[in-house]
């Protein structure tokens, strides 16, 4: 079918539980177990697990205890943050050999846009297998893909033949796609919301693809446009190689809760000095300090204070963030305390200009 908007070629690669794999193939002692990269103490929390420790429902963000109880046989790996930096920068250089609009998502996953490309290939379909096959090659590890017209299909594809799999949704396909897909699957749509959908009748995109805007917006508020526009295939955000950071941030989980202000200020010291090293290696500043507060019974909470000049210094962040505390009283003792700034010096003017969806009528015809 025809659109009227830009129709773009864009790869979702997404490497195959990445943490994990990268010990698996370090260690071949660890491949074909269940392994959890993280900690397995009653603060450890699971930052990664292997396909085989996915069959006993251990997942990411997990805490260790749970994960232990799901998996008796659960082998916990510290994690080795440089080493998966570094397998990071080779499957990146492999991103580059085709295309310089590479967006990294996070280490392990990336948007590429490869419409048009150095290895002047018109099949992106036959890219993402050259890309997924080097990747192989270079790192030993495997990768998934999803091909499409924008970023949004394109990231829900990259997740249909995992592990070591891709999928392409043709031009022609992508209605049909999104009407058949488990609202679950939609990008943007969490646990939450996913169940507010539910309620409302809402199981798959044809469901969604019923409700009118207004309906959306009254129910979903801001992203009630956006539901609205993915499921009929729109989704205009271009693969953008300079991802500009919205905030910046250090945090620390302690092993024993904190219960008393006292004790914080210690530690809040040390997470200043976290964050200045980051700033200054980017060389950010910003204007809003928030202090990040997670009780032991969970509960979060945020204090927020925005200053009139920019700053980056440990100094005045940990002076702002000490009168943070003391905004209020503390609700409980603490296991969790972060320091974030954000307000950048970074940040560019938005294009405040709706985008329509019939203020551009580009039709191509692709080979994907």
């Amino acid at each position: 079918m025809d659109f009227d908007f830009p129709l773009r070629k864009i790869i979702h690669v997404d490497m195959d539980a990445f943490y994990a794999s990268v010990e698996q193939h370090d260690n071949p002692d660890l491949k074909g177990k269940p392994i959890a990269v993280g900690g397995s103490s009653k603060r450890g929390v699971v930052s990664a697990a292997s396909y085989e420790a996915r069959k006993f429902g251990v997942r990411s963000a997990m805490s260790g205890v749970m994960a232990r109880k799901n998996c008796p046989y659960l082998i916990f790996v510290k994690p080795r943050y440089d080493r998966y930096k570094e397998i990071s920068h080779q499957v990146r250089k492999v991103f580059f050999e085709y295309t310089d609009l590479v967006e990294p998502l996070s280490l392990d996953e990336a948007y590429l846009d490869v419409t048009e490309n150095k290895k002047g290939n018109p099949s992106a379909t036959l890219i993402a297998q050259e890309i997924r096959n080097k990747i192989l090659e270079v790192t030993g590890l495997t990768a998934s893909a999803g091909i499409s017209i924008n970023k949004f299909i394109a990231k829900v594809a990259s997740d249909y033949n995992k592990p070591n799999g891709q999928k392409t949704v043709n031009p022609e396909e992508v209605i049909e796609f999104l009407e058949q897909l488990d609202i679950r699957k939609f990008y943007g749509v969490g646990k939450v919301t996913a169940e507010k959908m539910y309620q409302l009748g809402i199981f798959t995109g044809k469901d969604l693809k019923t409700k009118s805007l207004e309906y959306l917006d009254e129910n979903f508020g801001k992203s009630g446009k956006y539901y609205y526009k993915v499921v009929r295939g729109i989704h205009l955000s271009e693969v953008k190689p300079e991802r500009i950071p919205k905030s910046v941030g250090a945090e620390r989980t302690f092993s024993e809760n904190l219960s008393s202000e006292i004790f914080m200020l210690e530690k809040l010291e040390n997470i200043a000095d976290e964050l200045e090293r980051r700033l200054k290696k980017s060389k950010i500043a910003g204007k809003t300090i928030t202090l990040k507060i997670k009780y032991s019974d969970f509960t979060l909470q945020t204090r927020s204070k925005t200053l009139p000049f920019y700053i980056s210094d440990k100094a005045l962040i940990i002076e702002t963030a000490k009168e943070l505390l003391f905004q209020s009283p503390m609700q409980n003792s603490v296991r969790l305390l972060g320091i974030s700034l954000a307000n950048l010096n970074t940040e560019k003017k938005e294009n405040t200009a709706q985008e329509e969806i019939d203020s551009v009528s580009v039709q191509l015809k692709f080979d994907f």
